[in-house]
């Protein structure tokens, strides 16, 4: 039997990761279909992210609580998540993040959040311990450069569009600015993969010391790639020939609808009373509002450009994602910069339509009165 190594580093204490990406690791251990571990480290000096580091290298196996529906089922349980092989802060064990990135890393998994990919024009990969994310891990890199071993599978999970190859030209340009080292841009190109990957799961709430409450609907979406090796295997982690009709699929049906029923019940006068998406799913004038849109005018344009997708399904699964008894998801926090939103969720969908010849009169109707058609 292989052994279990420390083999999979994770930048990030969140919540999602801890729910998401560690889950899949700690069932497919269980289940004997891989044995890499996860070693976790915090990707900046927030007081904050050191104190769940802190939690988290002294709580490595806990409960992760699924709450919601699936398939018609419905989930109410607590399971344990024991993947995590410890937990390092950057500030205080840099030597030995290093040695465990240079010898015994073979993946890197990342969600640093919105500013996640910052890089200050003060950072840099050749500081003692790199202040931002990027800068951290072009001098993690570099070391293993240095040391000849191969290189690594790249995975983050941030919510950017080619999260991947953005991370890569980041980190590309600066290790090019700080090490100057031809070499070592060759090895990140050539040697290095960087995937792009679509996470999707709402995680709703911090359970303390350490873990989560979810839902027990889960994606990860794996860019197929000549050489790629998963770190982890489950159902819901899925190689896909191509990454980018699937985040449009989500882009478009369920972030659009989130922000749908955020401007239908402000349009309907029924902010005061409803609070919540599941709350909005109970009056049917906005359920019925939303179906229709989605019916009518998404879900084929949708189809027209990204054939296969299997859209009704998915469509479905939303609808039963948005109505889950326990997830109190607020209207308020979904409407926060939300003529932003209403710009990439809804504005291209009225563009294809239009290009399609497809006509979508809701759709225009509330994109003419926000002077964006």
């Amino acid at each position: 039997m292989t052994p279990q190594r420390d083999e999979i580093l994770q930048f990030g204490t969140s919540r999602f990761l801890l729910a998401h990406v560690d889950y899949y690791v700690s069932r497919s251990l269980a289940e004997g279909h891989s044995h890499k571990r996860v070693v976790v480290t915090q990707t900046s000096s927030r007081p904050e992210g050191i104190a769940k580091a802190r939690a988290l290298a002294a709580h490595r196996r806990y409960p992760v609580h699924f709450r919601g529906v699936r398939d018609g089922e419905t989930f109410d349980r607590q399971e344990m998540v024991d993947s995590l092989a410890t937990c390092l802060i950057a500030q205080q064990e840099w030597p030995e993040l290093e040695r465990r990135f240079r010898d015994e890393i073979t993946h890197v998994v990342s969600n640093a959040g919105d500013n996640g990919y910052r890089v200050t024009v003060d950072d840099s990969p050749r500081h003692e311990v790199p202040a931002s994310f990027p800068a951290k891990l072009a001098k993690l890199l570099y070391a293993r450069y240095r040391a000849g071993a191969a290189g690594v599978i790249l995975m983050p999970c941030e919510l950017v569009s080619g999260n991947g190859q953005y991370l890569k030209t980041i980190v590309t340009k600066l290790s090019s600015q700080a090490y100057a080292d031809a070499g070592f841009t060759a090895w990140l190109d050539e040697a290095c993969l960087w995937i792009d990957t679509l996470v999707d799961r709402i995680v709703s709430s911090t359970l303390e010391p350490v873990g989560a409450v979810a839902e027990p609907y889960g994606l990860w979406a794996i860019q197929e790639t000549p050489g790629l090796e998963l770190p982890c295997h489950h159902p819901d982690v899925q190689r896909v020939d191509d990454i980018f009709p699937y985040e449009k699929r989500k882009l478009h049906i369920l972030n659009l609808s989130h922000t749908w029923l955020v401007q239908r019940t402000v349009d309907l006068g029924l902010s005061d009373e409803i609070r919540f998406v599941r709350e909005a799913m109970d009056e049917s004038r906005l359920r019925d509002d939303l179906e229709t849109l989605l019916e009518d005018e998404v879900l084929p344009t949708l189809d027209h450009a990204f054939p296969g997708m299997a859209l009704a399904d998915y469509k479905a699964t939303v609808l039963e994602r948005f109505t889950n008894p326990f997830l109190d998801h607020a209207l308020v926090d979904i409407a926060q910069n939300h003529v932003e939103k209403v710009r990439r969720r809804w504005l291209p969908v009225h563009e294809m339509a239009r290009a399609q010849g497809q006509p979508t009169p809701r759709l225009t109707a509330r994109l003419e009165a926000m002077a964006m058609a």
